[in-house]
């Protein structure tokens, strides 16, 4: 009998060292030590070693011992696109900032934010058609930016899936106790830690935990909850589209720029993340049975849909009502309250409460994916790769994510939480982007030298210019001094790569439009959005990636490391099975 044929014998649950530490640094305090003297060798060696497409998609895979079943179509995968995005989000984000910050003219916000979002959203259904696996933006930045940019990003995706759940399970728990006319917090329990802190959610535990249960049991019988879910969310949202048209008043749409242009750009800063999840549908990949054909309709199609609602929505809401009358904890219902519709808060409560729902749900099930596959290049304890057999779904992997979400989301505030969760989101959608460009002008061992060396400093000259125009909106959103200086840098960053670098490899079924001219908007267009959050963000992100660091040197480097010098032997096991 084979080796891999012992593997596929041996129970799902169990808790030896083997399963957690099978690399032959951690064999013993001897091993580790000697490892722990060969840390800057091994950095070295791990630093821009990169994988390929085969070694994700089939060596890699086989460190899951089953494989995940092959039963989403486009059409699921495009409710898993509405259940991903469409949340509380529309609902809160909309009334706050044309009250505060764009007023009618919310709705280019949600044009400019949705923008920016698509390009985003392109880079990664390239990706997703040629590697289809289930570690998304993970999978892809091992390939294209090598081993420690993919780990540096995997750890601000694990921070993104356990803050993520989090915030959205407290705000599940602020709705419902709304549609109960209960204060928010009502449910919560007080108690002396340090504001922030202080209020336990213990419902927000029990939300996450049946969401995880869901998740855990079937792919397939999840997708069908949640586009049966959706598709109920969806009505509500038409209705309120429809409703608020139907009393609508064209004069409250003056004046329609009050706080100016810049006005309208801040509040795009803060509602691009009612598009957020999607990334989360590239996760699915491995479970799609056409990933060349049903990605980019599934993914593209939700987003394009989504954007136009999140355009009507917030044209709806500033028709109804004058922006200085929007309440910004609660716009529709009291926008609906005042034209004679009480009745409809309710059912604009029960929406959001759905909304969130299904992002808890689908959240569940990419967020195992991400786990999973970052497990299978043992950047975390391999363990957490296993797919169950009879399931056919990451179990310990959804129990990493729902566990650490519900210590937080028991303790944590959702101010506290987003603003951290913004800040990795975007660094990641930042990475994507470079990824995209370097996957086209660069293939190891093809392109000249010269050439790559002339790529790096584009690429530098974009992402530098990109973090000047964000740096001058933030010191003076009024000035143009400095915009002289970037904007035609980051031009010609991206001219030079579009003139004077052919491109190296050609998408076999589907690509982005316009390379480098796309993703090199991309880029800029998220190093922008960072700029526009408040340095505690940035602060948190730093003492978060100093920790990830730490686990990387003290461990991760060394796990990856041996997984890398012993492929040969994965290699042949993987022939057997």
């Amino acid at each position: 009998m084979s080796s891999s044929e012992n593997m596929k014998d041996r129970p799902y649950w169990r808790w030896s060292k083997q399963d957690f530490f099978p690399e032959e640094s951690f064999r013993d305090r001897t091993t580790y030590l000697n490892a722990l003297s060969h840390t800057y060798s091994r950095f070295k060696d791990r630093l821009l070693a990169r994988s390929q497409d085969s070694d994700e998609i089939q060596t890699l895979r086989k460190q899951s011992e089953n494989d995940m079943k092959r039963c989403l179509t486009w059409w699921d995968l495009m409710w898993f696109g509405f259940g991903a995005v469409i949340g509380a989000g529309i609902f809160v984000l909309t009334g706050q900032e044309a009250r505060g910050n764009a007023g009618p003219a919310i709705v280019l916000s949600y044009v400019a934010s949705g923008f920016s979002a698509m390009l985003s959203v392109f880079c990664y259904t390239e990706f997703a058609v040629e590697i289809p696996v289930a570690g998304g933006s993970f999978a892809y930045l091992r390939v294209e930016l090598g081993d420690f940019a993919a780990f540096i990003t995997a750890g601000n995706i694990l921070l993104e899936c356990i803050l993520g759940s989090a915030a959205v399970a407290r705000s599940w728990s602020s709705y419902f106790a709304t549609l109960l006319n209960r204060d928010s917090d009502s449910f919560r329990i007080r108690t002396n830690l340090a504001d922030g802190y202080n209020l336990l959610d213990p419902i927000a535990v029990v939300v996450l935990a049946i969401a995880a249960t869901i998740a855990m049991s079937s792919t397939r019988n999840t997708s069908v909850l949640n586009w049966i879910a959706s598709a109920v969310n969806t009505l509500v949202i038409l209705f309120v589209i429809v409703a608020g048209f139907s009393n609508a008043d064209v004069s409250n749409m003056k004046p329609f720029t009050p706080y100016g242009v810049e006005g309208v750009f801040r509040a795009a800063a803060i509602v691009y993340f009612a598009y957020g999840g999607f990334d989360t549908i590239a996760t699915m990949a491995e479970e799609t049975k056409n990933p060349s054909r049903d990605i980019p309709l599934g993914l593209l199609g939700s987003m394009s849909i989504i954007t136009v609602i999140y355009c009507l929505m917030a044209l709806s809401l500033t028709m109804m009502q004058k922006y200085t009358d929007i309440d910004p904890n609660a716009a529709y219902s009291v926008a609906f309250e005042r034209v004679g519709m009480k009745w409809a808060k309710y059912l604009v409560a029960l929406g959001a409460l759905k909304g969130m729902t299904t992002v808890l749900l689908v959240g569940a099930l990419g967020q195992a994916r991400y786990i999973t596959h970052i497990a299978r290049a043992h950047m975390i304890p391999p363990w957490f790769a296993l797919v169950h057999p009879k399931t056919k779904t990451p179990i310990n992997a959804t129990l990493l994510v729902t566990i650490s979400s519900a210590c937080i989301a028991l303790f944590s505030s959702l101010d506290i939480l987003a603003s951290l969760l913004s800040v990795s989101t975007l660094f990641v959608f930042m990475m994507m982007a470079v990824a995209l460009i370097v996957r086209r002008y660069y293939v190891s061992g093809v392109t000249p030298r010269t050439s790559a060396t002339k790529l790096v400093g584009f690429l530098l000259i974009i992402i530098s210019s990109s973090i000047g125009m964000s740096a001058c909106w933030g010191l003076n959103p009024s000035g143009w001094v400095g915009y002289t200086v970037t904007v035609p840098l980051w031009f010609m960053g991206t001219l030079g790569i579009s003139v004077l670098l052919p491109q190296q490899r050609t998408p076999k079924v589907w690509g982005v439009p316009l390379v480098p001219w796309v993703p090199s908007l991309s880029i800029a267009t998220n190093v922008f959005l960072m700029g526009s959050l408040g340095p505690m963000a940035f602060v948190r992100f730093g003492i978060c990636t100093g920790i990830m660091l730490v686990y990387y040197v003290l461990f991760g480097l060394h796990a990856t490391y041996d997984m890398a010098h012993q492929q040969p032997q994965v290699k042949l096991n993987a022939v057997d099975i």
